[in-house]
């Protein structure tokens, strides 16, 4: 099912439709928000991962939607159980965002200045699309998920479980192709002479130009795929699963064509969801493993694109 969450403007809608429910009766529950949806893809990776949330230095939520514009991280760490010595932050790169976000808490692992990394990628771009336009409102869900990184203790001789290599690439003139923008509200106020126009801050609404999207992401991705692949040193053969952002299954068909990979090694949830932006990864890949899909050892094959423009991939193996 697609998660579209609540926002102020629906609550009362919600509530005269319950009113002829059977449980109408029953407590009203607190709306979910994004940083409640980050909250439970944290505490169900840290619990699947075996971690003691106390020993996790670095928390990164990736998400181009916080419910606050100065961040969400730090809340969110400290409600699964991180310390004040744990880092938290935000990290905005639109739907490459989650892809981003493991690549940077791989150098705090790398340079040890983390054990362990909590990456979180959420979004909820229901809030910021057109419903008028069905062209693209349909496209969009909301959710989070999660992915818990440890630093590898194995020799340098044995290739452990973690990121075995990445690329990663940003166009700025691509902008215009995929934005939110911000849009200020003029507003006079009072002061001496002839007054002052401030601005009261908002957004306008998501715009995509979904031809030079598709075109854009069919081009770069399989590019930065075999740029990933080269640098850990391995072939598309040797790839077990391939995991690309959520966006259109037709841009999954044409990346894995153009690298020879069957459509059965790819990994899509695309049809329960919807897009989920900075999510789509993280939340495909949890459903992967507690299936049983992917298993201990496997290799994964990930790409992320959208907003930036950006674009980047990693090849992970799974531990």
């Amino acid at each position: 099912m697609r998660r579209v969450l609540v926002h102020e403007g629906t609550r009362s809608v919600i509530a005269a439709e319950s009113d002829d429910d059977d449980d109408a009766s029953e407590e009203p529950t607190e709306p979910e928000t994004l940083r409640s949806l980050g909250i439970t893809a944290g505490r169900n990776a840290i619990s699947m991962a075996g971690v003691n949330p106390e020993d996790i230095g670095l928390v990164i939520c990736c998400t181009s939607s916080p419910d606050d514009l100065f961040g969400d991280a730090p809340s969110i760490a400290a409600a699964v159980g991180c310390t004040t010595n744990t880092v938290a932050f935000d990290l905005t790169a639109a739907c490459s965002g989650f892809l981003f976000g493991i690549v940077t808490a791989g150098q705090f692992l790398e340079n040890g200045a983390a054990k362990h990394a909590l990456v979180i990628g959420a979004d909820a771009l229901t809030r910021w699309v057109d419903w008028d336009d069905r062209n693209s409102c349909i496209l969009f869900g909301d959710g989070a998920g999660a992915m818990v990184l440890s630093a590898n203790g194995n020799s340098d001789s044995e290739v452990g479980p973690g990121i075995l290599g990445y690329a990663m690439h940003s166009n700025g003139k691509g902008y215009d192709d995929l934005k939110c923008i911000y849009r200020g509200e003029p507003k006079k106020i009072t002061t001496p002479g002839e007054g002052t126009v401030v601005h009261d801050g908002s957004y306008d609404l998501m715009t995509m130009n979904g031809r030079k999207v598709y075109s854009f992401a069919t081009r770069e991705v399989p590019a930065v795929l075999e740029e990933a692949m080269e640098q850990a040193g391995i072939t598309v053969d040797q790839v077990d699963h391939l995991l690309l952002h959520q966006a259109n299954i037709r841009i999954m068909e044409v990346v894995a064509e153009r690298l020879g990979m069957p459509m059965e090694k790819v990994i899509t949830n695309l049809y329960k969801y919807g897009n989920t932006s900075a999510a789509s990864i993280p939340l495909a890949l949890d459903e992967a493993v507690r299936s049983g899909r992917v298993k201990k050892g496997d290799v994964i094959a990930c790409a992320g694109f959208g907003a930036g423009l950006s674009w980047g991939a990693a090849i992970l193996k799974w531990g």
